[in-house]
């Protein structure tokens, strides 16, 4: 896992209005989860889902949602773990997530739940852009399927190749990709060779896929965290190119008129 409860996205706050709070969604399987949604005062740019690593929906990423909607971007962040934990992350230990709550996670469920979450973001208007990190990134580069309708894919340190338990990733299925993917990857991750990102790389060039990645030489696996200050050159970095991903022509927000901001929290 990416996150604990005291990482914090490296990004000041801009102090822009923003709504935010938490949420229930509903997957397609009738199981609730949780969720936050932060809503710009005047959204400019494209929606975002973010997609938490397996540790589910922590404070990190209710954080990152407001400092994305604080650029314009409307985002809403969700958890993974409806089915076995239930619709709160309140009072779960240091012990989670459980074998069992792992063992409940399936590649389609995931899918079903990041539906959810986007169907929500949706009802703002414009276009929608996945943001995951570690598994999260790793289905937010699979969410790069036409069948979601996403303007694009980031992922942070998602495994991008053949890993157990998951079996053949996005690198093997780069045919079935469209949407452009930024992929964003630390040099001293012990658990993605730069082998495997080359590899997804060259897949993605001979699927014709727009794809842009960068591998941060010496930070390691989960850097994007305020606490690594040696590696706040490659935070800055990062955060840089996913706002100008965010950014790109086409993703900006057109007649939108805030519908549901009473109901975020």
């Amino acid at each position: 896992m990416c996150y604990d409860d005291d990482a914090t996205p490296p990004v000041a706050s801009t102090g822009t209005p923003v709504t935010s709070g938490p949420l229930t969604l509903t997957s397609t399987d009738g199981t609730r989860l949780a969720a936050y949604l932060a809503v710009p005062e005047r959204p400019t740019g494209a929606g975002v889902v973010v997609i938490p690593d397996n540790r589910g929906l922590a404070p990190f990423y209710e954080s990152l949602a407001v400092r994305l909607a604080e650029h314009g971007h409307p985002a809403i962040a969700y958890d993974h773990f409806g089915r076995t934990a239930g619709p709160s992350t309140e009072g779960r230990g240091g012990g989670f997530p459980r074998m069992e709550d792992y063992a409940a996670l399936t590649r389609s469920r995931q899918q079903d739940d990041m539906t959810a979450a986007l169907d929500r973001l949706r009802e703002l208007g414009g276009a929608q852009v996945a943001l995951g990190f570690c598994m999260g990134g790793r289905l937010a580069f699979f969410a790069s399927e036409p069948r979601f309708g996403l303007a694009g894919v980031i992922g942070f340190y998602g495994h991008p190749g053949i890993a157990g338990p998951y079996g053949p990733g996005p690198a093997q299925h780069a045919a079935d990709l469209s949407a452009p993917v930024l992929g964003l990857f630390g040099g001293a991750d012990e658990g993605i060779p730069e082998s495997a990102v080359k590899e997804f790389g060259d897949a993605l060039t001979a699927a014709g896929v727009e794809h842009e990645f960068v591998v941060y030489p010496g930070a390691p696996h989960g850097f994007f965290d305020v606490r690594n200050d040696e590696h706040a050159d490659a935070c800055a970095d990062a955060w840089r190119r996913v706002l100008a991903f965010l950014g790109r022509p086409g993703l900006g927000q057109v007649g939108l008129d805030r519908p549901g901001l009473d109901q975020v929290g």
